[in-house]
């Protein structure tokens, strides 16, 4: 730690220094926002509060714009044109070696005339115009910037109000109560497999996001009442976009840090053409840092690596067309046997070494053009596999009295590998009618083919009477829990959507949507979707979303088999075959504020009522809605029915200063419930039911003459997560934490709270910059309650009791790393 603040003070005093003056370009293009087509003479102004000297221009009949010798730092852009409405980026970044590149959306006023003044459409608003509720934008930039977000938008995302981390060894998020399975990711148009690194089956995180936030373009997350394009899922949507590249000139970017080296290298093929590319690879430096005897929180190294590209082509005939990829894998091998009882290990259980490895990718090309009579449409194929394996040997042995095992054998227990592959195809249009009309409609289709294996077995130490004689085990045999070799299915989703403006006061949006999954050839209810803004004055408006949603199941869950003891002769029968969809009603009602130019506000209330959520076909506590959260697979001991229910509603308040001044602050605060009934007809919590989230993130910039320095903190408190009493017996029979069925969740851990700190230093030279930076993660290592393991104190005949522990979240870690750009 001292090393680290040692190596950032002396960059710092070595770097403050009289520099050159040097400036920088910004370029990009501005676009209809519902036709998409370009537009040209639209005023793009620099309007920082410093500036002594108004710089502007005008889009020419490409609708571009370029803005030269601008100087570094941040900077506000106003673009106005004459029937349409004002737009305002703040907090833009400028940089000496990469020049900032805009895709601008501006939207058609009801009333065209020119004296009509409208506030502009400010940073953070949801770049999808059909997006009336619960939805923001984020930037690659607050991705960098919030302390203790590692780079990562989901958890970047998880300081919005309503949103709360599951815990910190992985990203997934919970979203007004919801499972995190339930969360869904969509890139460039198309649903994709989870993108985490070590991404269990049926769930939405992991400890590292394969998509890195610096290929990511502006892109949109929504929390609930999204719009008709958005199927198979009752939670929220990451919507992210890749960047196209500069296609003017050479740009890259080197980092070496805590958590990996990534390069990134991005220009134009050929220049005449306008075509670009764009390519980032990661590879994890954690084993580089273990080696060297840094401390990495766990003697379980974990491994891993990605790369994406984009490559981008415009056609002669207005089009344009696309390739673009994501893809990354990694595995960890968690060798218990080779520990000594003081070594930590943040994954796996006690009593066996485990070797874990996961994959995903996705690979797509898409067409786009703008057609006769103000109508976009494109078109993307692309296909994409996930693949999640693993193996387990059991340890046996004795821990001898230095804390390592003397190892006399490791029996094979566990084995699987789940292997999704899919096929996807989008097509949607977007039809601008009139100045108060715009229609959107399309499809999409996925085709599923699930390879699915899994076999295991239990193995337990015979009762010795010689403490020095060998051990003797006995073990079951095995079982097939899993056997799909290339079973195919299709999940198809139509949608139409229509906006409409009667004024300016008022915009409508009406949607609906439909699903059908052919492997238990079941439809889904018509889908209607209403959004509503009402625009009070020109400093606050009202709004409302409600809508019906539905989601499939995780896709391992219909395959899951079992004997049924009464009909032995009736060999392997499948569980839940006959799953169908989970489905919500969601109803959000919405009132934001400007107070003055920078500070908004913003108020929700929402409910939500789910139905048909997967319980189990005897009375006990099990649902769904518990899932999702953990490496761990689901096993249900008998079948799955869509009988049981839940429900959430709660409160959340925004309030948000956009940087100006040389600071920002973003406070958000939930009250929450959270509750659903299992085939007991029982009410309970759901286990990610804490009541209420609180978030403060403030970031304080001081410019230098060619740099910056910024200070960032993040405090994060919560309600704890629910669980109940263990079943001693059946865990330790089982092996594996197992709670009492009637008081399940009755019990809470203590409240979460994490405070994090983050330094950066930025110095510009000419074409090149260099940034330093250091988070600083659980400054105050608070040791936070993640949940409770089995972990055997002894291999053989352990004590029940002492086997149960709490297991916490991640102390103090400190996150250090170098940028460079060129």
């Amino acid at each position: 730690m001292k090393q680290y603040l040692s190596c950032l003070i002396f960059l710092v005093a070595t770097s403050l220094q009289a520099q050159e003056n040097i400036t920088q370009t910004i370029r990009g293009k501005v676009i209809d926002a519902d036709g998409k087509y370009p537009l040209t003479g639209v005023t793009v102004l620099l309007v920082n509060d410093e500036a002594e000297d108004l710089v502007g221009t005008t889009t020419d009949l490409q609708g571009e714009f370029r803005l030269e010798q601008i100087p570094l730092g941040r900077h506000n852009l106003k673009f106005s044109f004459m029937g349409y409405k004002e737009v305002m980026l703040s907090n833009l970044i400028l940089t000496s070696s990469k020049e900032l590149i805009l895709e601008v959306a501006m939207e058609e006023m009801a009333i065209s005339l020119a004296d009509v003044e409208v506030r502009a459409t400010r940073t953070g608003e949801a770049q999808n115009e059909m997006a009336i509720v619960s939805a923001r934008a984020f930037t690659v930039e607050e991705t960098d910037r919030y302390a203790g977000s590692r780079g990562d938008p989901a958890r970047m995302a998880s300081n919005f109000a309503g949103v709360q981390g599951a815990d910190d060894s992985r990203n997934d998020i919970v979203i007004r109560g919801n499972a995190p399975g339930s969360v869904l990711w969509q890139l460039e148009g198309i649903n994709i497999p989870n993108p985490n690194h070590f991404g269990a089956s049926g769930t939405s995180g992991g400890p590292v996001n394969i998509i890195n936030n610096k290929i990511l373009a502006n892109s949109d997350f929504y929390t609930g009442a999204f719009p008709a394009e958005f199927g198979n899922t009752v939670s929220g949507v990451f919507d992210l976009k890749f960047r196209k590249g500069n296609n003017e000139k050479h740009e890259r970017s080197f980092q070496l840090g805590f958590m990996g080296a990534e390069l990134f290298l991005e220009g134009p093929l050929r220049k005449t053409s306008r075509s670009a590319f764009l390519v980032g690879y990661r590879y994890s430096s954690l084993q580089l840092f273990s080696a060297l005897g840094i401390d990495v929180g766990t003697t379980a190294v974990p491994r891993y690596q990605d790369l994406a590209f984009k490559f981008n082509f415009p056609l002669k005939n207005k089009g344009n067309l696309s390739v673009f990829a994501v893809g990354g894998k990694s595995n960890i091998d968690i060798k218990v046997s080779e520990e000594s009882t003081e070594d930590r290990n943040l994954y796996g259980e006690k009593d066996r070494d485990q070797y874990f490895g996961s994959r995903m990718a996705v690979m797509g090309i898409s067409y786009e053009k703008v057609l006769k009579n103000q109508t976009y449409m494109k078109a993307t194929l692309a296909g994409s596999q996930e693949r999640v394996q693993a193996e387990h040997y059991y340890i046996v042995g004795r821990v001898q009295p230095d804390g390592f095992i003397r190892v006399q054998d490791l029996p094979a227990i566990l084995g699987y590998n789940f292997t999704t592959n899919k096929y996807s195809q989008v097509l949607s249009f977007f039809k601008k009618i009139d100045n108060k009309n715009t229609l959107n409609y399309g499809f999409q289709n996925d085709i599923f083919g699930f390879n699915l294996m899994d076999s295991a077995r239990q193995v337990s130490i015979l009762p010795q009477n010689d403490p020095n004689a060998p051990l003797e085990y006995q073990s079951t045999a095995w079982l097939n829990r899993w056997n799909e070799d290339g079973t195919m299915a299709v999940l198809a989703q139509p949608y139409l959507q229509w906006k409409h403006k009667p004024n300016e006061a008022l915009s409508l949006v009406m949607g609906l949507h439909q699903q059908y999954f052919s492997l238990t050839d079941s439809w889904s209810p018509f889908e209607p979707r209403l959004g509503i803004n009402w625009k009070l004055d020109e400093m606050q408006n009202l709004n409302m979303g409600m809508g019906l949603h539905s989601q499939i199941q995780p896709a391992y869950t219909y395959f899951y088999k079992f004997t049924d003891q009464s009909r032995p002769d009736m060999g392997f029968q499948a569980f839940n075959r006959e799953m169908d969809f989970t489905r919500s009603k969601h109803l959000v009602l919405g009132y934001e504020r400007m107070l003055g130019n920078q500070i908004r506000m913003k108020w929700e209330t929402y409910y939500q009522h789910l139905t048909r959520v997967p319980v189990e076909n005897r009375a006990s506590s099990f649902s769904l809605l518990n899932s999702g959260a953990s490496f761990n697979r689901i096993f249900p001991e008998v079948g799955l029915v869509n009988e049981g229910t839940g429900e959430n509603y709660g409160l959340e308040l925004t309030l948000e200063k956009y940087y100006s001044k040389g600071y920002l602050f973003l406070v958000t605060g939930s009250l929450f419930e959270a509750r659903y009934q299992g085939s007991d007809g029982i009410w309970r919590d759901t286990e990610f039911n804490g009541n209420y989230a609180f978030n403060f993130l403030g970031t304080r910039e001081f410019q230098t003459r060619n740099g910056l320095i910024g200070i960032g903190t993040n405090i994060t408190t919560a309600g704890g997560r629910r669980y109940g009493p263990v079943d001693v017996e059946r865990t330790q029979e089982q092996q594996e934490i197992i709670y009492q069925d009637e008081s399940r969740n009755s019990l809470r851990f203590d409240p979460y709270f994490r405070m994090d700190l983050r330094v950066n230093y930025r110095i510009n030279r000419k074409k090149l910059s260099h940034e330093i930076a250091l988070d600083l993660i659980n400054i105050l290592n608070t040791k936070n309650i993640l949940n409770l393991t089995w972990a055997p104190d002894e291999l053989e005949n352990p004590d029940p009791e002492k086997s149960i522990i709490q297991n916490y979240q991640l102390g103090f870690l400190p996150i250090f790393y170098y940028k460079v750009d060129f």
